[in-house]
């Protein structure tokens, strides 16, 4: 008997997993060796820009977020099948009442009561669960499908900086490479900028360069952080002007003395691939998303 009811319920299981899961020809490809060959791409490009490229950072990201909520919703499945699969195989290894049986059962009333209640209960039970798996399945063809169009993303901004290369190894070629002076820990291109911008702009609120242990341009003495406010908040009307004069003075005057790039108010703008600017996805916060302060980046 107890070998009966395994089979049976190995059938419905497998029955069951079948009518939910996602159509083999409908089932997108894992993104992850894609994501993998296009980030040693994006790495070799920044490589030979010799210096951070925040669009191709931005959309990699995205890519890896968006494979990140594949994996998960894939483990997330995987569990709610399991957990339904041990529902069934204790449902039928208990013996419960089913329906049917109800109506047939001539014991105990008191007995019969509580098996019906079990019943009910049990019903319930499977429903929510059999409505997760479908809601993760669901979910899970959502994700594949937005992590294809951020792999798409990728792809795009890629070819779009490998066409630009022979470009950027002009700039390259003609700004050198400078190390930062053992002083201020700042190259002397990123002084003499720095210098020039606070005898031309206001800066209330101060400058920050260098930052130890950065992994970016802070962090290379390449880099800058021109306030338009204190304490994190959001600059007023005057400030916001002032920083975008400053970013527009760097946009028009960048080629001519080397800066590489600038981020203001959640947009970055690449001197070096000339392409305008760009909108850049959410960090989090005022500072992180560059509202209260314009980055400058050098050659």
């Amino acid at each position: 008997m107890r070998s009966g009811r395994v089979l049976v319920l190995a059938t419905v299981l497998v029955g069951l997993f079948s009518a939910l899961a996602v159509p083999a020809a409908e089932a997108k490809p894992s993104p992850q060796a894609q994501l993998e060959r296009l980030t040693k791409q994006a790495a070799d490009l920044q490589k030979a820009y010799r210096g951070q490229i925040e669009g191709l950072q931005d959309v990699r990201d995205a890519a890896e977020k968006a494979g990140g909520r594949v994996k998960k919703l894939r483990a997330d499945l995987a569990e709610a099948k399991r957990q339904v699969a041990q529902f069934y195989r204790n449902s039928y290894m208990s013996g419960s009442l089913d329906g049917p049986r109800v109506f047939s059962y001539t014991g105990d009333p008191d007995s019969i009561l509580g098996q019906a209640a079990t019943v009910t209960y049990l019903a319930e039970e499977k429903n929510q669960r059999l409505n997760r798996i479908g809601a993760l399945i669901k979910d899970q063809k959502t994700a594949q499908a937005q992590a294809q169009d951020k792999i798409v993303d990728l792809k795009k901004e890629i070819k779009q900086l490998e066409a630009k290369k022979r470009d950027v190894e002009a700039l390259l070629k003609k700004f050198g490479f400078q190390t930062p002076d053992a002083g201020s820990g700042l190259t002397a291109r990123m002084v003499s900028i720095r210098n020039v911008i606070m005898q031309n702009y206001p800066m209330p609120f101060g400058v920050g360069c260098l930052r130890a242990g950065d992994p970016g341009e802070h962090g290379k003495g390449r880099a800058c952080d021109f306030m338009m406010s204190g304490g994190g908040r959001m600059p007023d009307a005057g400030s916001v002007a002032r920083g975008d004069a400053l970013a527009q003075w760097c946009i028009e005057n960048g080629r001519q003395i080397g800066i590489m790039y600038i981020i203001w108010r959640q947009r970055y703008y690449d001197i070096r691939t000339g392409a305008g600017w760009r909108q850049m996805s959410d960090r989090g916060g005022i500072t992180a998303n560059h509202y209260d302060h314009v980055h400058v980046s050098v050659f």
